[in-house]
């Protein structure tokens, strides 16, 4: 089975207290520690990348992702998907054979850009396209901004969620979505449910599987945790 077969896979037949937890590595050598503690596979986070380029988040110009994207592909032998924000204004094609070229098998896209949200009827009608570039070749995960962009009502996630993944969209991720609010987005949405879960903080992954998570990211939680312990470091060196 190829590694995007082995990644579609991941997200189906689960246990309900165990989703697929998919660690965010920002470089190479966060994705070999990660892979070599057992994860079957890696979600980059655009955040976490963004930091380890010395850039601020959405502020990564898109051949230093994709660059960054293909250094951590190329240093696993587990399946990688990207967070390639709202798609940096490429052309559906371009888009997906750059993923490709980078080695990964998915993908993360928004559907809000500078901030405000997009036409959900647009936003899906260019999802359908990525579709149809893509093929079977990329797992493609639709973020539903609306919790972030301050609408709180979960219809206007699922309004959302149900068109993306009428166009294709192999999972959706309504990022923010409060803990108490997963149950009624599980139950609502037709497919693989990501959620975003909290290092340290909040339920565990198995409790948030069993509120109706498929799979799990931290965003760049991880990485946060990483530059934290390091300035704790830096911080005994200095005294």
């Amino acid at each position: 089975m190829s590694k995007v077969g082995v990644f579609r896979a991941l997200h189906h037949g689960r246990a309900p207290d165990d989703p697929l937890v998919l660690p965010g590595p920002w470089d190479a050598a966060s994705a070999r520690v990660f892979a070599r503690a057992g994860f079957p596979a890696l979600a980059t986070p655009s955040a976490g990348v963004a930091a380890s380029l010395g850039y601020e988040d959405g502020r990564t110009p898109a051949d230093e992702m994709f660059a960054a994207v293909a250094r951590i592909a190329r240093a696993v032998d587990v399946p990688v998907s990207a967070d390639v924000e709202d798609g940096y204004g490429l052309a559906p094609g371009e888009l997906v054979e750059r993923l490709l070229a980078a080695g990964a098998v998915g993908c993360n896209l928004e559907d809000s850009t500078g901030g405000v949200l997009k036409d959900p009827h647009e936003h899906a009608a260019w999802l359908a396209e990525v579709r149809a570039a893509a093929g079977d070749r990329l797992f493609v995960n639709a973020r539903v901004d609306t919790f972030v962009r301050g609408v709180a009502d979960p219809d206007r996630a699922l309004e959302r969620a149900a068109l993306y993944v009428a166009a294709g969209a192999d999972c959706v991720y309504p990022i923010g979505a409060p803990v108490d609010v997963v149950p009624l987005l599980r139950s609502g949405v037709q497919g693989p449910v990501n959620v975003l879960a909290r290092p340290g903080e909040g339920p565990s992954p198995a409790e948030l599987g069993a509120l109706g998570a498929t799979r799990i990211t931290f965003g760049p939680g991880l990485q946060r945790r990483a530059e934290s312990a390091l300035r704790e470091i830096a911080a005994e060196l200095a005294e």
